[in-house]
């Protein structure tokens, strides 16, 4: 007879399991994938011990199923929360736990009294992890995984000692896989995910009950026989995950949405909400120290030629290659942000002059006087920059900005001027090469 009990469960796992889904779709965190992957295992092991009052074989292949899906997906929870996934000795621990896992469940579910089997099993706990992190050792060592090995090689012992013992001992050594499963993945998530949200906090909670009712659990049924608790107060830990995970997943979408109000999608540099906000910071701090700040306003040259002879894909390239040029010539106390189609603003706080503002100014424009390799062409760009400088130029945020344009209006034009008059234009479908040929470019 099948056990509908446990229909509530199901019921239970698949409605947050529908959630997370729905939450992780719109998520920008790759870890959402395998979490969803875990909760399937999660309703399979529900499904599998429905099973568990059917005779014979049956019984067997159900418990088999149940306690490898629950193992599955605690092990896919702990490789979710490995920073180094990538990593192909990564991926061998991965296979490696999921095998030896399966191999002693099915096993001890098999037949408990299958002494030198069942020790091999054990064995393999502790030598397979091992054997993976000695093998990869010299171009790899993460303490992480020397975590995951002691966690195995402790439990290699414990069932060395208990698998055996007449009575309870199987029941002993399924409780220590399952605890050491969950309480690796309490481990992983708490070194992994450091921030101090109320997402981390409830699954990190929800992971380490998890763990622990593999412990409570047969502690009662030996010191406590007479105190029954429903399966669902067992079961609530599993929740609490969950509820945590998505909560996770929440407070990275919020993150990640603040990120994008607040930064250009293409470049990833700040935008202009965020360089304005930043730029009345740093005004207000040179009027409180009497120092000053210097603004360059950046207009690229003959980028609309990039865009209309190679398109706009290559036009995108570089301006992806400007903002990581640029971002990488300013120190960490300074700002550069993307505030248009083709225009970069640097903010220089102290300790700055001029004269630093100048030579600042002359080296970008070098650097984008040389040619761009992108997508196997060859682009030749330059920039006009227009400086002014606080509070020498003007006593305002506004004003200032309106300097620096100004500026480098001013600074285009002589540089249009001083090419030849007659240029011919290329045509949509002209290579690079031929628009590099131009006089002037």
């Amino acid at each position: 007879m099948v056990d509908w009990s446990k229909l509530p469960d199901m019921g239970a796992v698949a409605l947050l399991a529908c959630a997370f889904a729905s939450v992780s779709r719109r998520s920008q965190m790759p870890v959402s994938g395998l979490w969803l992957t875990g909760w399937v295992m999660i309703e399979l092991h529900f499904t599998a011990i429905m099973f568990l009052p059917l005779p014979g074989i049956w019984r067997t292949l159900a418990a088999i199923v149940g306690l490898a899906a629950l193992t599955w997906s605690g092990i896919l929870f702990m490789w979710a929360s490995v920073p180094y996934r990538n990593e192909r000795s990564s991926r061998w621990m991965l296979a490696a736990l999921l095998f030896t896992n399966t191999l002693y469940i099915a096993l001890i579910t098999i037949n408990p009294a299958a002494t030198w089997q069942l020790a091999l099993a054990a064995d393999l706990f502790g030598a397979a992890p091992l054997a993976i992190t000695l093998y990869s050792l010299r171009r790899f060592n993460q303490p992480l995984r020397w975590m995951l090995n002691g966690l195995y090689s402790a439990l290699t012992i414990f069932l060395l000692v208990f698998q055996g013992r007449p009575g309870n001992g199987a029941d002993l050594a399924l409780n220590a896989v399952l605890f050491t499963v969950f309480l690796g993945c309490c481990l992983h998530f708490l070194y992994t995910y450091r921030k101090a949200t109320t997402g981390v906090f409830i699954t990190i909670s929800g992971f380490f009950f998890w763990a622990a009712v593999f412990v409570i659990a047969p502690s009662l049924s030996v010191f406590l026989p007479n105190l029954h608790l429903q399966d669902e107060v067992w079961n609530l830990p599993k929740y609490v995950v969950a509820v945590g995970m998505i909560l996770v997943l929440l407070e990275s979408q919020i993150e990640h949405n603040k990120y994008l109000a607040l930064h250009d999608d293409l470049t990833k540099l700040p935008n202009r909400r965020l360089f304005q906000d930043r730029l009345g910071s740093a005004l207000g701090r040179a009027r409180r120290t009497g120092t000053q700040t210097a603004l360059l306003l950046i207009d690229l040259d003959r980028f609309k030629q990039v865009n209309d002879s190679l398109g706009h894909h290559v036009g995108d390239l570089l301006l992806q290659r400007v903002g990581s040029i640029f971002e990488g010539r300013m120190r960490s106390s300074d700002t550069v942000a993307r505030t248009g189609g083709d225009e970069f603003s640097v903010i220089l706080e102290e300790p700055t002059s001029r004269a630093e503002a100048e030579r600042v100014a002359y080296s970008l424009i070098d650097l984008l006087d040389q040619p761009f390799e992108l997508d196997g062409k060859t682009v030749r760009i330059g920039a006009s920059v227009g400086i002014a400088v606080f509070p020498e130029d003007a006593p305002a945020m506004e004003s200032l900005c309106i300097v620096a344009d100004k500026r480098m209006y001013a600074e285009k034009r002589v540089s249009q001027e001083s090419r030849p008059s007659q240029q011919p234009r290329p045509s949509m479908a002209s290579s690079f090469s031929a628009v590099e040929a131009q006089p002037g470019l």
